[in-house]
């Protein structure tokens, strides 16, 4: 893949570029009422819920939050309170990058368009992409595609949007579920895992693994 210059990189945002906070939101919140296992078990809870919200009709990032931290406050014995939910949607947009992102994506956006594929509403989206610290040649949203990645459609709208096929770009992710599984039955054949520690290596998929963004120029020869 060393040799491989693409037309685009296109990247998931939240956990791969911007350091993405459910965990440490869920913990927050509940750590005062749940011991150390059962925080954890929360928090594994919180992050297959929102998982499950997001495979059916498109729906309001909102509504995806609320409803995988009502359901996992009812998995765990908690009261649930609507303004949690609300706490932690709002905290979205004030997350920033992970550190390694600014200076990795810089070098790469001299060479290559740069486009990300979010499982975000259009008003969460750009406070993040500001902070990244380099230019995007296009953002798109599930909001936009009306549909949430895994699921095909996402992935398909923007390749529609950008004109190219699955052989134009390099995708690039710290998820095989949200993200590469679903790029390797589309037919993209050129994936770069970012191992953020949040799934295990699953070489089945194919992809040049990189520890974080500082090694994404080196795979496109840069």
């Amino acid at each position: 893949m060393a040799t491989f210059r693409p037309k685009y990189i296109t990247f998931d945002c939240y956990g791969t570029l911007i350091n993405f906070q459910m965990a440490e939101a869920a913990r927050d919140l509940y750590g005062n009422q749940l011991d150390e296992a059962r925080m954890q078990k929360f928090i594994r809870n919180f992050a297959a819920y929102r998982l499950d919200e997001i495979m059916g009709a498109w729906k309001p990032y909102a509504e995806v939050v609320h409803n995988a931290v009502e359901r996992s406050c009812k998995a765990n014995g908690v009261d649930f309170r609507e303004e949690d939910a609300k706490t932690v949607y709002e905290r979205v947009p004030t997350w920033g990058p992970h550190a390694d992102v600014p200076a990795g994506l810089a070098k790469v956006a001299k060479e290559i368009p740069l486009v990300i594929l979010s499982n975000a509403m259009n008003s969460q989206i750009m406070s993040n992409v500001e902070k990244l610290g380099a230019p995007f040649h296009a953002v798109y949203t599930a909001e936009q595609a009306q549909a949430y990645k895994p699921r095909f459609r996402a992935f398909e709208y923007m390749l529609d949007m950008l004109g190219c096929g699955p052989e134009d770009i390099l995708h690039c992710s710290s998820s095989f579920r949200y993200d590469l599984m679903s790029a390797h039955d589309l037919g993209i054949k050129n994936k770069v895992w970012v191992n953020r520690g949040h799934e295990p290596a699953t070489p089945y998929y194919g992809y040049t693994e990189i520890a974080d963004i500082s090694g994404l120029p080196g795979v496109v020869g840069l």
